[in-house]
């Protein structure tokens, strides 16, 4: 058992490699074709994005259905691809691939001692936006380890190369992410991503209860800190990546969780909105289902 994970790990090793030393268009292609190919086989994820589609798009004909799905899986498969070669860029690789350079950056001038809070979903170049994001100053980042070692550190090299201090999905994580709220530092979290057990608050997603984290309105709780939701859309043939921002306002910190757990959906799906085709639509939004509602996935 030993032997074949070491040689599953290598062969994922020498994987990662080639897929680093591909020039981002030919990189982008090979991701696209496969998603193409999970897209029209019967796989679980072309389900999932069937269901996701239908669920958050009931007036759009089945063509558009269609068309979207499969983008939306192109783009996770670009996703996947474009990884490696993202890890080992450097810092000023990744700033010249912002065709239009983050707004955000104007916030470095922030008050001391006030954090600068980037809420960056599954939508487009979420790995290009937490590494280009680092530069821009101190940086901690939630950060759920990888079960191969060979990507986990791949990971951990490359976000630590542009400054980003990575924080553990547990209680010592916690202490890291309000430790640098309280130095002033940004703070990059995942909003869309569904948190264990009880620790978050169900909330209207696409017209939908979609589980959603607290965390944002507890690091918030009592503070002025900016808060900016992002994606960086992926441009066409690998010629970059180009971002699109809303700066939140006070509801996203509101001490009533339901009422920030609304209010932070509804930023993230005003961004998928403007590009539903580089959305993880793959992706259980919807589970678990709160009392009352039919999970949508019980037979995907």
């Amino acid at each position: 058992m030993a032997q074949r994970r070491h040689l599953r790990d290598r062969l994922i090793g020498g994987a990662l490699r080639l897929l680093a030393r591909l020039p981002l268009r030919i990189n982008h292609a090979l991701g696209g074709a496969v998603g193409t190919l999970v897209w029209y086989f019967p796989t679980r994820a072309a389900r999932i994005t069937r269901i996701n589609l239908a669920l958050c798009f009931p007036e759009k004909d089945p063509a558009w259905h269609r068309r979207v799905g499969r983008r939306s899986l192109m783009a996770m498969g670009q996703a996947l691809t474009e990884s490696p070669w993202l890890w080992q860029s450097r810092p000023e690789t990744l700033q010249h691939l912002a065709i239009e350079p983050p707004q955000y950056a104007r916030l470095r001038a922030r008050p001391a001692g006030q954090a600068l809070f980037l809420c960056a979903p599954h939508l487009g170049s979420w790995e290009f936006a937490g590494l280009q994001a680092a530069q821009h100053g101190a940086m901690a980042t939630l950060y759920s380890p990888f079960k191969t070692p060979e990507i986990d550190r791949w990971v951990r090299e490359a976000r630590a190369s542009t400054g980003a201090e990575l924080a553990p999905a547990d209680r010592s994580g916690l202490r890291i992410l309000q430790q640098a709220r309280d130095r002033g530092e940004i703070i990059g979290i995942l909003p869309d991503q569904s948190p264990k057990g009880a620790s978050g608050q169900h909330a209207p997603f696409f017209g939908r209860p979609a589980l959603t984290m607290t965390l944002l309105p507890r690091l918030l709780r009592g503070r002025t800190d900016h808060v900016v939701f992002l994606f960086a859309e992926r441009l066409p043939k690998g010629r970059g990546f180009r971002y699109h921002e809303i700066e939140a306002g006070p509801e996203v910190g509101d001490r009533d969780f339901a009422r920030a757990a609304a209010a932070i959906n509804a930023h993230v799906e005003t961004l998928v909105r403007r590009c539903p085709e580089q959305y993880n639509w793959a992706y259980k939004r919807f589970h678990p289902a709160p009392e009352g509602w039919l999970d949508p996935y019980r037979k995907a």
